[in-house]
């Protein structure tokens, strides 16, 4: 049984954030559905930001790693680190009800709880050993979502980053060809700058800063093949478009259609570990629309042992640092 002197604290720096919002961008054109979804950029924003924290901690204690060729940006919110051959999976909940939040940085052990989840589509992949480990994190931060929010972000100085995601004609175009010279324009009155991130022709990552005057249009050139999403270095006060003619469509995003991803991230822990094979063995069914310390309502089927039940980090870390001395 864990306790709560077992429970590994990585603190939460801004970088993480940072390295969390890049590799969210660049994850955008493979996000399924045709929602704009926010909610789960910014998760993926913490569950990569645990992923970089962990591998921070590794180096700083010295303890011998691998990070396995990235996985496909199809599965984007996954990182692969390896520990003594054997890979290790982080299943990452980002805790932001102020409320639970704030709880679990005074009380850790409230995480004792909770359940380890692992949605039932993760666990019979088909690369995967029974002797790959499933590692736990919960991350606690809040957002800055609503308008108000946002208000009381920029009155304190603190940072955000200010994405409008592209509707799927725009990031999953039916024909994939050049979008052509685009143009865009802001009726603000005073110059804005804007990033636009996309794909090139080999569908690699593109992004090109543009600032634009006001209330004049301004024309790129470009090999976007697919745009994803702007990010507004400014909080925008006024409508702002952007026309494609291989696309023949205009684009145009009024002020409150912008929203902040950043993660203004609190603490992070892992929790503990478990192998597949005893994770199979252990875990029960965890249904749909259930309530659970991480979610009001699960949207899809997991699987689940106790967050107590799991084996302690400072164990696996120890066996990794001796295993690589002998």
């Amino acid at each position: 049984m864990l306790s709560p002197s077992d429970l590994l604290h990585l603190p939460y720096t801004p970088d993480l954030t940072e390295g969390g919002i890049a590799h969210a961008l660049r994850s955008l054109p493979y996000l399924l559905g045709n929602e704009r979804p926010y909610d789960r950029i910014r998760r993926m924003v913490a569950g990569v930001a645990a992923e970089l924290a962990f591998r921070r901690h590794l180096s700083a204690q010295d303890i011998p790693f691998e990070v396995n060729n990235s996985a496909p940006f199809s599965d984007s919110e996954r990182y692969t680190v390896s520990l003594g051959g054997r890979r290790c999976n982080l299943e990452s909940f980002f805790i932001s009800n102020r409320a639970q939040a704030i709880g679990m940085r005074r009380d850790p052990s409230m995480l004792l709880g909770a359940p380890a989840l692992v949605a039932s589509d993760h666990h019979p992949l088909e690369d995967s050993s029974d002797h790959d480990l499933y590692l736990f994190a919960f991350i606690s931060g809040l957002v800055a979502a609503s308008q108000s929010d946002l208000g009381r972000v920029a009155e304190t100085r603190q940072p955000l980053h200010l994405t409008h995601i592209l509707p799927p004609e725009w990031r999953r175009p039916a024909a994939w060809r050049p979008f052509g010279s685009l143009t865009l324009k802001s009726e603000s009155t005073t110059e804005i700058t804007v990033e636009v991130s996309g794909q090139d022709a080999e569908r690699k990552f593109l992004m090109q800063e543009v600032s634009l005057p006001p209330q004049k249009r301004v024309t790129i050139a470009n090999n976007f093949h697919s745009i994803t999403a702007l990010h507004a270095r400014q909080i925008p006060v006024a409508r702002l478009g952007i026309h494609s003619p291989s696309l023949g469509r205009t684009h145009v995003i009024p002020p409150l259609e912008w929203r902040n991803i950043w993660v203004y991230g609190m603490e992070i822990y892992l929790a503990g570990y478990i192998t597949r094979a005893e994770f199979r063995r252990r875990a029960s069914p965890i249904p749909i629309d259930s309530k659970v310390f991480q979610y009001s309502r699960t949207k899809a089927k997991n699987m689940a042992v106790p967050v107590s039940g799991l084996k302690p980090m400072h164990e696996l870390l120890a066996r990794a640092k001796y295993q690589a001395a002998k």
